[in-house]
């Protein structure tokens, strides 16, 4: 019988944990409490165990899911080993919420789902702008459109260092990672890049990796709102931006995103129909309380109207862990599952296969 209360290990203890994840669970006490930690720094281990006050501390994830009295596993290391501390994790009977990108391979993806059914856990995928009620409420108004004739998506950021140093949370960096450790990451990092796309360029990795961390926010949110694309009409890869068209049955969609180094962050999603556009606005998720906006225009009887929705300051990773504790615990439903994270894979393909047939150069 599951506690009220969910113990929660932590398998990586890194920015986005400081920043994020540890924060937020340490506000909940009513629903969470951070049991068990777990990063090859052994500094970060001992700093973040001493600021949350936890004793069970570990440098290797395959000990810490073994720890019985854990509700839940959340796996917020670096994506190369998602779906092997996952797999573990499932295996041990442990619920999991595991950051994006879920998996880099459809068969790490499949090895994930099997693990969940067989052991009848409930495993989240932290697409967090798919929880915000703002754009859940977009949602609704798009369905209501007669029909779509185009939509936009666009994700255009700054460095992550320029929003986390003004968040407040004074993450620490520590570099006390073992050379070993360092090896395994870049040797597992390029087996999971070919065995997903095959023997690429540095530039077809690096699309890669980006679909697989920034990108897939934007694609499962495009995913939610309008369906699977049909095709990629096209696609351009110039440094460090990338632009797709996207083709669905009676629309196209237009997909860009890039960083450079400026302090601002640009991510958005807009459809337009014939008398109406729906937009949703996103802002930086490392500082707390920049609200999510959805804005509807409209032209009715001549007249255009604007009209710019705030639903909540409550940010979006607070509302999908209310969420996931609701989907342990009572009747919640996870809308963000390994089938559908599944379906960001797909996508990340047609849009590498579109680049190959262009030979893109290194650039």
């Amino acid at each position: 019988m599951m506690s009220k209360v969910l113990n929660v290990g932590i398998v990586g203890t890194g920015e986005v944990a400081q920043v994020i994840h540890l924060p937020i669970l340490a506000s909940m006490p009513d629903k969470f409490r951070i049991t068990a930690l777990c990063d090859v720094s052994e500094e970060s281990l001992a700093y973040n165990g001493k600021k949350y006050e936890v004793e069970n501390l570990y440098t290797d994830a395959k000990e810490l899911v073994k720890q019985s009295n854990l509700d839940v596993v959340f796996v917020l290391n670096s994506d190369e080993y998602h779906a092997e501390v996952a797999i573990d994790a499932a295996n041990e009977g442990k619920h999991v919420l595991i950051e994006k990108p879920m998996a880099l391979t459809m068969e790490d993806a499949d090895a994930i789902i099997e693990a969940k059914n067989k052991n009848n856990i409930k495993i989240m995928v932290g697409y967090m702008r798919r929880y915000a009620p703002a754009f859940e409420a977009a949602v609704k108004e798009i369905g209501g459109l007669d029909k779509v004739l185009y939509a936009r998506v666009r994700d255009i950021i700054g460095p992550n260092e320029f929003f986390v140093n003004q968040s407040g949370a004074n993450p620490k960096r520590f570099m006390d990672i073992p050379e070993a450790a360092i090896v395994d990451k870049q040797e597992r990092a390029k087996k999971l890049v070919t065995d997903a796309i095959g023997d690429v360029d540095e530039q077809l990795t690096f699309v890669y990796r980006l679909l697989g961390g920034l990108g897939s926010h934007d694609l499962s949110v495009m995913r939610e709102a309008l369906g699977m694309p049909q095709s990629v009409i096209g696609a351009g890869v110039k440094g460090r931006f990338l632009n797709t068209l996207f083709e669905y049955e009676n629309f196209n969609v237009s997909y860009e995103t890039g960083i450079d180094q400026q302090g601002r962050f640009d991510a958005h999603l807009e459809i337009y129909g014939e008398t109406k556009s729906v937009r949703v606005e996103y802002d930086t998720p490392y500082i707390k309380g920049l609200p999510i906006k959805f804005i509807v225009n409209e032209t009715v009887d001549g007249a255009f109207k604007e009209t710019v929705i705030r639903p909540t300051y409550k940010d979006p990773y607070t509302i999908e862990l209310e969420n996931f504790y609701e989907a342990l615990t009572g009747d919640g439903e996870i809308k963000t599952t390994p089938e559908d994270s599944k379906n960001d894979l797909v996508i990340f393909k047609m849009i590498i296969d579109a680049l190959k047939t262009k030979k893109v150069p290194v650039c």
